[in-house]
C-alpha cells in the first residue's frame, strides 16, 4: 500500500510539474555548466537527444542529465528511447510521428512516466488526446536547420492549438527572444527551444527573457 501510494504522489506530482513549466530545452549532449545556466536561467524540462549513438554513450549522458535536472527540480525527458528511460532515470520519453507508435511506447514506460508527441497539423493535434499522450510540440512554427527537409507550420498551428489541444502544449521550431513574443500572443504558454539557448553566449540570461516573455513580463521582439 505505501510503495503504491509513493508512486501516486510522484505521478500526480511529474503531471503538476509538466503543466506548470513554460520553457523546455531540447540539445544533444552538453556540459553540466551549460545545463546549469539554462535551468537557472528558467528552464524546466530538458530533453536529450542523442540520434543514432550507441546505446552506452546515451545512458552516459543521460544520467548526468538527470542528476543535473534533479538538482534544479526540472523534468527530464529522453527523445525516442523508451527503452533506456528506466535506466536512465528520465521522467519520460518524447516520440515523433514516425517514430515508435506511443501505444508501444506506454507499454514500455508504464503509466506513470510522461509521453510526449511531435505534432505538425491539426489532426495530429486532434488525434493526441486520444493516443493518451501528457504534452504534444507544434511546429516547427519557423524554419529551423534542427528539423531539415519540415516545412514550417507558422503562428496558424499554434492559434489552432491553443483552440483545441486538449493536453499542454510546447510551441516549438525557431523559437528565440525575437519573436517568443509572437509566439505567445498565437496562444503559447509554453515553447521549446534548441538553438536559442544551446548558440546562445550567455544561456541563463536568454532562458530568463524567454520565460519573462512567457509570462507578459517583458516585451522582447515580435514576428
Amino acid at each position: 500500500m505505501l510503495a503504491a501510494a509513493s508512486c501516486q504522489t510522484w505521478r500526480v506530482s511529474v503531471h503538476q510539474r509538466l503543466r506548470s513549466e513554460r520553457l523546455y530545452l531540447v540539445c544533444d549532449e552538453r556540459p553540466d555548466e551549460f545545463l546549469a545556466a539554462a535551468l537557472r536561467g528558467g528552464v524546466g524540462i530538458v530533453q536529450l537527444r542523442m540520434k543514432d549513438r550507441p546505446d552506452e554513450a546515451v545512458l552516459a549522458a543521460a544520467r548526468r542529465f538527470a542528476e543535473r535536472c534533479a538538482e534544479h527540480g526540472a523534468l527530464f525527458i529522453l527523445n525516442d528511447r523508451p527503452d533506456l528511460v528506466q535506466d536512465a532515470g528520465a521522467d519520460g520519453v518524447h516520440v515523433g510521428q514516425d517514430d515508435m507508435a506511443v501505444a508501444v511506447a506506454r507499454e514500455i514506460v508504464g503509466p506513470d512516466r510522461l509521453i510526449g508527441l511531435s505534432t505538425h497539423a491539426p489532426a495530429q493535434i486532434d488525434a493526441a488526446e486520444a493516443a493518451k499522450v501528457d504534452y504534444i510540440g507544434v511546429g516547427p512554427v519557423y524554419e529551423t536547420p534542427t528539423k531539415p527537409g519540415r516545412a514550417a507550420v507558422g503562428l496558424e498551428l499554434v492559434h489552432y492549438a491553443a483552440a483545441h489541444a486538449r493536453v499542454p502544449f510546447f510551441a516549438i521550431g525557431g523559437i528565440d527572444e525575437a519573436n517568443v513574443a509572437a509566439v505567445a500572443a498565437a496562444g503559447a504558454e509554453r515553447v521549446a527551444v534548441v538553438r536559442a539557448l544551446t548558440e546562445s553566449v550567455d544561456p541563463e540570461r536568454a532562458a530568463r527573457t524567454l520565460v519573462e516573455a512567457l509570462r507578459g513580463e517583458v516585451r522582447v521582439g515580435s514576428a
